[in-house]
């Protein structure tokens, strides 16, 4: 079995960057979803292996220091996410396409990496003020959650242009079919 590619999505929260991606996963393109790793505790009915590899902070940054991240970010203080090489090399090894939900250092960096075998896309929506409208129907967040993560997307929007691919999720349908296409022509 060959190597794998590499597909990265990075997007505000709100953008449907998660729904893309849970989309792809049923269309038959050999994915693999890449899980993050994390110190912090399970929640809930969460597992190992499976939302996350849960690291004691010890271990994440034991890890850190032997450069065993494709990319990590301290989240809060003490709070880290990052994305472990090994299980990802893994999954390439095993001829698996793996595919990222990062944040948009985390992609770029992911990018870096893994050069032309990854494909780098950015799902942006169609402006803040539509952001703003999805996130308070969502209706998961309060309104200061809420300012908090549009200050974030406006963040993230500067490093739209540093990816390969822009997808404008002006339309769920419409974005799904052509991020369906793009990573279909990457892979060929």
């Amino acid at each position: 079995m060959g190597k794998g590619k590499i597909i990265i999505f990075s997007a505000p929260s709100g953008s449907g960057k998660s729904t893309i991606i849970d989309y792809l996963l049923t269309q038959n393109l050999h994915l693999a979803f890449s899980i993050s790793a994390t110190d912090r505790a399970p929640r809930g009915k969460e597992k190992n292996g499976v939302e996350y590899y849960f690291l004691s902070p010890e271990e994440f940054k034991r890890r850190i220091k032997r450069n065993e991240f494709l990319e990590y970010e301290e989240v809060y203080p003490n709070r880290f996410y990052g994305t472990l090489k090994a299980p990802v090399e893994k999954q390439l090894s095993e001829g698996f396409n793996v595919i990222f939900d990062v944040d948009v250092k985390g992609g770029c960096s992911i990018k870096k990496y893994y050069g032309e075998n990854a494909l780098a896309i950015f799902v942006q929506p169609p402006s803040v003020e539509e952001l703003r409208k999805r996130l308070v129907n969502r209706a998961t967040d309060k309104p200061d959650v809420i300012e908090d993560r549009l200050a974030r997307a406006r963040f993230e929007l500067s490093f739209a242009e540093k990816f390969d691919k822009i997808i404008v999720n002006n339309e769920l349908e419409e974005a799904k079919t052509e991020a369906l296409k793009l990573v279909k022509a990457f892979l060929r």
